[in-house]
Formats: C-alpha cells, sequence, structure tokens
C-alpha cells in the first residue's frame, strides 16, 4: 500500500492544477482526507466563496488573500486550534471578528486588511501571547482600539489605520506611535483633526502621512497701525528739532 501522504501530495496537485484558471461564485470543498496537510494556500483563483466542509484539524497556515471572498469568515477557521498563520486579506469580507478566534491560541501572523469588517477590534486579540504580525487596516472597524502601548510595542509588526471610525486612548497610547487613526475624545469618538484645504480623497497613505499646508501669517491691522504711528511720530520729532537748530543758528 503507498504511504498514506502520497494522497495528500496528489489531492493538493490536483486542487492547484484545477483551481488554478477557475472563476466561479462558489466552491464548496471537502478537506477531511488531507491529514497530513499542514497550509492552505491559493493563488491564481477569483473566488467569492470558499467553504470547506472539514479542515484539517492539523494545520497551521490559511492563505486566502486576494480571492474576492466575501461574506463572514468562515465559523470552520475555528476548529483549526494550531493554526499559526491567517491571511484573508485585499477581499471583501464583511461583519467583525468572530469570537472563536480567542480560542486560537496558537496565532502567530493575522492578517485581515482590505477588507469591509466591521464592529470593535476584539479585546480577546491581545490576550494571544504568541502574536508578532497584526494587520488589521482598511476596514470599516469603529470604537475604541483595545490596546495599550505595552501590547502595540510587543508586535513585530502593527498596521490599523484607514479605519476612519476607529481611535485609540491617548492616556495609554502616546501619539508618538503614530497609529494613522485619531485619538479618542471624551465619548469614544475620534477627534477631528484640521484639514488642509485639499481634498485627501485620492490620497493611498495614512493619516499621518498628510501634513496639512501652513497658512501664511498675516500682522494684525492694529500692529501696522501702531507701527506707522511711530514712525511718523518719530519723523516729526526730526523735523521740529531740525526748526529749534536751524533757529539757534540764525
Amino acid at each position: 500500500m503507498e504511504p498514506p501522504y502520497l494522497y495528500d501530495i496528489l489531492l493538493v496537485f490536483i486542487l492547484s492544477a484545477t483551481l488554478a484558471p477557475l472563476s466561479t461564485t462558489a466552491i464548496i470543498l471537502g478537506l477531511g482526507p488531507m491529514k497530513f496537510q499542514h497550509s492552505v494556500t491559493m493563488s491564481q483563483t477569483n473566488l467569492t466563496e470558499f467553504q470547506p466542509k472539514n479542515w484539517p484539524s492539523n494545520l497551521t497556515s490559511i492563505d486566502l488573500s486576494g480571492k474576492n471572498l466575501a461574506g463572514k469568515i468562515p465559523t470552520s477557521i475555528g476548529n483549526l486550534l494550531h493554526l499559526q498563520n491567517l491571511s484573508l486579506a485585499s477581499n471583501s469580507l464583511t461583519g467583525p471578528i468572530p469570537d472563536f478566534m480567542s480560542a486560537m491560541h496558537e496565532l502567530v501572523h493575522i492578517d485581515l486588511s482590505s477588507n469591509q469588517l466591521s464592529g470593535t477590534v476584539p479585546k480577546f486579540i491581545a490576550e494571544i501571547k504568541n502574536l508578532k504580525f497584526l494587520n488589521l487596516e482598511k476596514n470599516k472597524f469603529n470604537g475604541v482600539l483595545p490596546f495599550n502601548e505595552s501590547l502595540i510595542s510587543r508586535l513585530v509588526v502593527f498596521k490599523i489605520g484607514r479605519n476612519h471610525d476607529l481611535c485609540y486612548n491617548h492616556t495609554t497610547v502616546s501619539q508618538d506611535m503614530k497609529l494613522g487613526i485619531s485619538p479618542c475624545d471624551k465619548y469614544g469618538l475620534p477627534i477631528a483633526k484640521p484639514m488642509a484645504k485639499y481634498s485627501l480623497n485620492d490620497c493611498d497613505c495614512d493619516d499621518t502621512d498628510v501634513k496639512p499646508l501652513k497658512r501664511h501669517e498675516h500682522k494684525h491691522p492694529r500692529q501696522v497701525v501702531l507701527a506707522l504711528a511711530i514712525v511718523l511720530s518719530c519723523v516729526f520729532f526730526v523735523i521740529i528739532i531740525l526748526v529749534v537748530l536751524s533757529k539757534c543758528k540764525g
């Protein structure tokens, strides 16, 4: 009998060759037999939905970035307690970050950037001890960022910009960290930043990269009048002295 892992290799090869040129609206796959598979990466595909019936429980890496995935993050991912890398970036995923991710304690790399995820950033992310890479930028998160400066400093990569309704607590996070989001006011809402006299709609950059134009400082009209009065007084005083001197010589 051939070693079991040969079936896994053959299945992965067939799966990659089949999906590479495929453009469809929904694919439902059963990955249960892939007992020796530790990584799933889909490349050169255009999927709007990817709904595996059974992920292999020993998976450590999933990369489905840039595949036009829509809908919520699949609940079946929550059973992958050994997952270390989860990349779902550059899709059209919606809804909040699911609570089941709180049980995925071995996560090291989370990339959910460039989606349409909403809701608040969950506090349990701060309790994932092995986490080193966290990218949540370019989504629709709101509320107060539940991380303090010590947690952010522990991460090797942390990106949270371009979430315009999200803000950070300026008493626990320094403005020097330049997160790309605004500090919160006393109501937990983003403090509006002073805008420049040009539009930022077409700017593909973080808020921290945009510097407002410097306004030209104009002197107050009263200061101008006062300066002119002083000059005229000095001229008048000089004229008087010259007149007095001329009379004395005469």
